[in-house]
């Protein structure tokens, strides 16, 4: 049975009921814990993902930034070409960004899809198109695990055309899916 604990806060007195550490430890032990497991990629994956992207462009002639986020939706890898302009950085990241939270939250594996889709959000709610760091662009891609879990994204910025963008990130995601495990 559960004591109470009377406690004065602010001139009010509150009961708090007492919890013992074993009835803690029970109900941590119950739900499987307090910690929560995130799959992300490691820096080393990233990274290699992020090269390779600027490789593709590079070899069509295009010197583009290429931008890896994590589940957190923050930036994990950057790899910037010699010649790429200022705002690739940027605009590399809203793509990796976008293409991560919004491919998750509607199953879409890429900004051009969503485009495509014209996905303007909730009838209720603002556009998605003025959230901040969103960029409705195509040059991000989705990163997905085998089983489809969604870990991050990638975003390619430079090329003349989101297209070109895409197909540079494509070709890396294509490279290095098979060891998204």
């Amino acid at each position: 049975m559960r004591k109470n604990t009377v406690l004065a806060v602010c001139g009010a007195l509150v009961a708090i009921p007492a919890v013992s550490a074993g009835a803690m430890a029970r109900a941590a032990s119950d739900t499987g814990g307090h910690l929560v497991t995130v799959r992300k990629l490691d820096w080393k994956t990233a990274e290699n993902l992020a090269h390779d992207a600027v490789l593709a462009c590079e070899a069509q002639g295009y010197s583009v930034t290429a931008t890896v986020v994590d589940p957190s939706g923050h930036p994990q890898a950057v790899v910037k070409g010699d010649r790429v302009p200022l705002q690739s950085l940027s605009v590399s990241y809203r793509k990796a960004y976008t293409a991560f939270s919004y491919g998750l939250a509607f199953n879409k594996n890429s900004t051009s899809e969503l485009v495509a889709a014209r996905l303007t959000g909730p009838v209720e709610g603002a556009v998605l198109a003025t959230e901040p760091e969103v960029l409705f662009i195509a040059g991000g891609v989705t990163l997905r695990t085998a089983d489809n879990t969604v870990i991050g994204g990638i975003g390619v910025s430079g090329a003349p055309g989101g297209d070109k963008d895409e197909a540079c990130a494509n070709a890396a995601v294509t490279r290095w899916q098979p060891m998204f495990r």
